[in-house]
């Protein structure tokens, strides 16, 4: 792979993933997202865009006895999340296609949870990264609708969606729920106690009829600002990135 590969710790060390050195990178997005997923042992996952397996290993290192299987448009971040998830001692199956025409072998199976991290940009906004990982993660080909639809048709009645997206797309990750997946509740991410959310988690159920709800912010950091070169995480975003605590929503 151009640039090489790094081999970064998750949860305080239960996992070793290589990634690339260059463009996109798994990080704490990816941690969010799998602990917010309410999996139990025996229950079958989907995640579409898997990358190189971060959320979806990071979610069978916090819940054990799942059937996981991810979707990843690139090749090369395919192999990886197999090594990945060799090397990690995790079972997990990986399908190479795209979120916008599901693989046939797809199509006919349904989940219990599907847990995606759609890209953040749309493609009209911004100039597009150099490194093509990069921009095929943050600039958006499939729109939400499609991946939310690719949710909505692979989940089991009363299956759950997870997914984490920047928080100034909310309206259109909400608008491409559409009418199948319901029971919203949005989780928004502050990087500091009085700052606007970046990011939120949302979770909806297919089939689901309940109200909407939006919680108080997960704030990530302690203080107002950075004062010194070193982590300020908080005690129960700590417990999550290093423990592989739940994050309940």
């Amino acid at each position: 792979m151009a640039g090489g590969l790094t081999r970064d710790r998750f949860l305080g060390g239960r996992l070793t993933l290589e990634q690339p050195a260059a463009g996109y990178r798994a990080g704490i997005d990816a941690v969010l997202l799998a602990a917010a997923v309410p999996a139990r042992p025996g229950d079958a996952v989907l995640e579409l865009g898997l990358g190189t397996g971060a959320a979806s290993l990071c979610l069978a290192a916090r819940v054990g006895g799942l059937s996981l299987c991810g979707l990843e448009l690139r090749p090369d971040h395919a192999e990886l999340a197999r090594r990945n998830a060799a090397t990690n001692g995790i079972a997990l199956e990986v399908v190479e296609g795209d979120v916008a025409a599901l693989p046939a072998s797809l199509r006919a199976r349904a989940f219990d949870h599907v847990l995606m991290n759609p890209p953040y940009h749309r493609r009209s906004e911004g100039t597009p990264a150099a490194d093509a990982g990069r921009e095929a993660a943050l600039g958006e080909g499939a729109p939400l609708a499609a991946w939310a639809g690719a949710a909505a048709r692979r989940l089991r009645p009363g299956g759950t969606l997870t997914a984490i997206q920047a928080a100034r797309r909310l309206p259109d990750l909400l608008a491409a729920l559409g009418g199948s997946l319901g029971s919203v509740t949005v989780l928004p991410v502050a990087p500091r106690a009085g700052r606007p959310a970046r990011l939120v988690i949302l979770s909806a159920r297919k089939g689901g009829r309940g109200a909407f709800r939006l919680m108080a912010p997960l704030v990530l950091h302690e203080g107002d600002r950075h004062l010194r070169d070193a982590e300020s995480y908080r005690p129960e975003v700590q417990a999550i990135l290093r423990d592989a605590a739940a994050l309940p929503l």
